[in-house]
């Protein structure tokens, strides 16, 4: 199904305007005009919406390297990079969603919908179902892959996702979510914006927490060249295989038996068939070995006179002693004893230009794994952030 978005660039130079600034208006394909389209810097809090007449304005910092998003439910998301509109008088022209349903093998049901919607939670909102929830959860749509093992996720509407720890209410855009449950690895991409609703004591704590050696953190160490100053220390790491994994005529041998028993009902499982089945249940097909420690960063960053790149053909290990801040009096003060973060993330030899806000280029090619990986919604931060707000 082949989707169109179209942007005019109407090219005036406004010499008038001092300030970083996006202007113009938004329409449809038909020429009208677009109202309440959100318009907003990606991962920010930095946010408009278009009028009835469909025009907008969006200040923006000098140097933002983030994406524009142009967004309206049931129409297509546009973006452009900031520097490629700034100062610019734009029409934007967003184009319907083709509403033609296509031939689905895996239908999305409200019985995949109720099988795994506490597991949908757990891997994009985290744990605390209390205080962060969906206020519109009820729009998503579940389908389920049973032969492979596949879940995924549709977000007709923008998610409105209230976070009552850090203050903020995000609206999220869902592009895609999914889960695959063999080899457990969950990938989900969007856009958001974010409004504060709260500002207090507590909130400015719970997001200093939230931010402390998070990988927003650890971005912003490289980007700014203070990894070691900001107490990182990143390990070079390999994969070795596993030598308690069973072997693939192991394997071979325990889909036959499968096969067996399907056909005749067999239920008495030998001991090595047992045997090879817990092995592969319980082990991992690899295990990871530290092969070099404290990496300095030109190991994995690559720095010009305009870009910071991040490249690594293994993986690497990010350790942190993160010592949690607690109120004492008025002052964030950290706790005597820290705990150790430790995470891993696998470039696999795929480049990202890392910006000063400590986002990256196409962050669902990076896979990451332990305490990375559960700074869910639940710990997210706008990229304008800066510890103390």
């Amino acid at each position: 199904m082949k989707k169109t978005i179209v942007l005019f660039l109407l090219l005036f130079p406004l010499y008038f305007i001092t300030s970083q600034a996006i202007r113009g208006h938004v329409v449809n394909d038909a020429g009208s005009f677009l109202s309440d389209v959100n318009i907003y810097i990606d991962g920010t809090k930095t946010a408009t919406a278009s009028k009835e007449d469909g025009s907008f304005s969006l200040n923006i910092s000098p140097g933002n390297s983030g994406n524009v998003i142009f967004q309206k439910d049931e129409y297509e998301t546009f973006s452009a990079p900031a520097s490629d509109i700034m100062n610019k008088n734009l029409k934007i022209v967003l184009t319907k969603m083709n509403a033609i349903e296509e031939i689905r093998l895996v239908p999305y049901t409200s019985e995949a919908y109720k099988n795994y919607i506490n597991y949908f939670l757990d891997t994009f909102i985290g744990s605390d179902r209390e205080n962060v929830r969906i206020k519109n959860q009820k729009s998503l749509k579940f389908s389920y892959d049973k032969k492979n093992k596949l879940l995924k996720v549709k977000a007709p509407n923008t998610l409105i996702i209230e976070n009552k720890n850090l203050g903020y209410e995000i609206r999220y855009n869902m592009i895609s979510y999914s889960s695959d449950l063999n080899k457990g690895m969950v990938n989900y991409t969007g856009t958001s914006f974010f409004k504060e609703t709260k500002d207090t004591d507590k909130i400015r704590l719970n997001r200093l927490n939230a931010y402390d050696g998070s990988m927003l953190h650890f971005f912003r160490s490289m980007y700014h060249n203070t990894i070691s100053e900001d107490k990182f220390v990143v390990n070079h790491v390999i994969k070795i295989p596993n030598p308690k994994y069973p072997t693939e005529e192991e394997l071979k041998t325990l889909d036959n038996f499968r096969q067996i028993v399907k056909s005749s009902g067999v239920i008495k499982i030998p001991e090595d068939i047992s045997d090879i089945a817990k092995r592969k249940n319980s082990q991992h097909p690899f295990v990871l070995a530290i092969v070099k420690t404290m990496l300095p960063d030109s190991a994995y960053v690559k720095r010009t006179d305009e870009k910071v790149l991040f490249t690594f053909k293994d993986i690497l290990q990010v350790n942190y002693q993160k010592y949690f801040y607690e109120m004492k009096g008025k002052e964030f003060v950290k706790t005597q004893y820290p705990v150790i973060l430790s995470s891993y993330l696998h470039p696999e030899g795929e480049t990202f230009e890392v910006s000063k806000e400590g986002n990256i280029t196409n962050p669902d090619l990076l896979i990451n794994e332990g305490d990375f990986s559960k700074n869910k919604i639940e710990n997210l931060l706008p990229l304008d952030y800066q510890p103390g707000d």
